[in-house]
């Protein structure tokens, strides 16, 4: 769990406003974990910070999502497994009214279907609950500052299994339009938008909306994952990985 302290950690703050004397860091957190031991332990150590102030701390996950409507606080680390309301649900529960807070979600073990059900619904930050003081406060960091962390070597392997494992299920053409199919398959060819749209004879700009769809109803991450997972599947039904 993070409850230890990395001597090499670095205090940088996530906002700065130096001056001569100082500077300080603004980053309002909702913290959220059904472990007593877990929660009161982030609670200290990220107090300890410059500049962080936990406005709010949960013991599960319909509790957090109540504070975080309450305080709109501008972080919130939730344990991705919680009674009522997973970290999951609660991302997605943010996501669909249009909350501001940025998700940061803890784990000790997280399965693949989680880690890639994370990825799809926005999630800012992923960390091992193993992981040290420094790394929690560099991702904290990192998300306030506009950007996405997370590990790769946990996150890329686990989506791919993930959407491989899917692809098994569900037949190509039950989520795909025709056109869209096409295109799909075109970037397992490894063709640019461009030559895409010379060879469908439509606008660069139509192949684009279509990637973004496809992307969309697949959960496909870039261009890349899509051609292997459509590489994965081919076969005569077509299956796919289908996000929703």
């Amino acid at each position: 769990m993070i409850m230890r302290n990395n001597a090499s950690h670095q205090r940088t703050p996530c906002i700065v406003n130096q001056t001569d004397e100082a500077r300080e860091c603004s980053m309002r957190v909702v913290l959220a974990d059904d472990h007593p031991i877990v929660l009161g332990g982030l609670r200290a150590l990220l107090q300890a910070e410059p500049g962080v102030e936990i406005v709010a701390a949960a013991p599960d996950g319909a509790s957090a999502l109540a504070m975080i409507r309450a305080h709109e606080p501008s972080i919130a680390v939730l344990d991705i497994s919680m009674p009522q309301l997973t970290g999951l649900d609660v991302l997605e529960a943010l996501e669909a009214e249009g909350l501001a807070t940025r998700v940061v979600l803890l784990t000790g073990s997280a399965s693949d279907e989680q880690i890639a059900t994370a990825v799809e619904r926005g999630a800012w930050g992923l960390l091992l609950k193993e992981s040290a003081l420094g790394t929690l406060i560099t991702c904290l960091q990192a998300v306030a500052s506009g950007q996405r962390w997370s590990p790769e070597e946990l996150v890329t392997p686990a989506v791919r299994r993930a959407a491989e494992r899917r692809a098994r299920d569900v037949p190509l053409e039950r989520v795909l339009t025709a056109r869209e199919v096409e295109i799909a398959h075109l970037i397992a060819q490894g063709l640019s938008n461009k030559h895409i749209a010379r060879a469908l004879t439509i606008a660069e700009g139509t192949v684009k909306i279509h990637l973004h769809r496809i992307y969309d109803k697949l959960g496909a991450v870039n261009r890349t994952s899509l051609a292997m997972l459509v590489q994965n599947a081919q076969g005569p039904t077509h299956t796919y990985a289908y996000a929703g």
